[in-house]
């Protein structure tokens, strides 16, 4: 179908709401931040990560979903880490969920883990690169979750309305959909923030990833690259042109971390950054007031 006839043909309504514990998604509703290291290394450093980016929020008043992986399965190299695994890695997530009282995303990568995930998580990602295989997306959806499909890099942007349909098929309306770039020839990504626009109208909250959407897949030839330094910039962008929520993947010491360090945020920017798109944000509503 030619992007033409999509734009069309859609109906352009708002974004219905998804309510995560005490946060509300889309419709009107203040911007949304999912954030946390790519993986979990350690209990004590996911904790620290998890609380004081929970600080930062608390100051801006934006609402705050904790992120990290138990099990990155998806990595180009069999020597790259993946986590703690399922049972470890949920146990620690568990933890951090008691102690600071956030909510929490991580993602599934087999169906096998998908129930006992679905104990610990409030909301179930599925990974870019499993966003069309039909048994995981159902088998989610059907725990009752909200659901993040990461819009895999292979696809356009109305390629997302079936995929959203088998999360719908099982009476789960609770859908979020995460923009994370598009594949620009080999190793590369960029963003067409027409995206956000086109899934918005489909009725789904839209979430940017803007520390993905900067990533080399593949670029160092054993592991992804990648080019922070474009992360601040993304993300103003994204909510000026209109997003309910950015996900970013931060970390006290991305060169040093195990895996997508590249692309991660320096914890110590991000309040900067966070503060800007808020000021964006503000502006926005102030001119829909006037």
């Amino acid at each position: 179908m030619l992007m033409r006839d999509i734009t069309h043909t859609t109906i352009k309504a708002m974004t219905r709401e998804i309510i995560v514990r005490n946060i509300k998604i889309g419709a009107k509703n203040p911007l949304v931040l999912i954030a946390g290291p790519c993986v979990i290394e350690s209990e004590t450093k996911s904790l620290d990560i998890a609380r004081r980016i929970q600080d930062i929020t608390g100051r801006l008043k934006i609402p705050f979903i904790f992120k990290s992986s138990f099990d990155k399965a998806n990595r180009l190299s069999l020597d790259s880490y993946r986590g703690p695994g399922v049972r470890e890695g949920l146990e620690i997530l568990y933890r951090i969920k008691q102690r600071l009282k956030i909510p929490l995303l991580s993602d599934v990568h087999c169906r096998r883990d998908i129930i006992e995930a679905s104990l610990v998580l409030d909301i179930i990602q599925i990974p870019a690169f499993l966003c069309r295989q039909t048994d995981i997306v159902v088998a989610a959806a059907r725990t009752g979750k909200v659901i993040n499909i990461k819009k895999g890099q292979f696809l356009a942007p109305w390629d997302i309305v079936p995929i959203a349909k088998k999360v719908e098929s099982t009476g789960n309306k609770a859908l979020l959909i995460t923009e994370r770039g598009v594949s620009f020839g080999y190793n590369n990504l960029v963003t067409d923030f027409r995206a956000l626009k086109i899934v918005r109208d489909f009725g789904y909250p839209v979430i940017y990833d803007a520390t993905h959407s900067v990533q080399l897949p593949g670029g160092k030839g054993g592991c992804s690259g990648g080019q922070r330094e474009f992360v601040a910039g993304l993300c103003r962008a994204a909510v000026a042109f209109g997003c309910d929520g950015l996900f970013l993947e931060v970390h006290p010491h991305p060169d040093k971390a195990p895996c997508d360090g590249p692309n991660m945020v320096n914890l110590k920017e991000l309040e900067k950054l966070l503060r800007e798109a808020k000021k964006i944000e503000s502006g926005l509503q102030d001119k829909a007031r006037a």
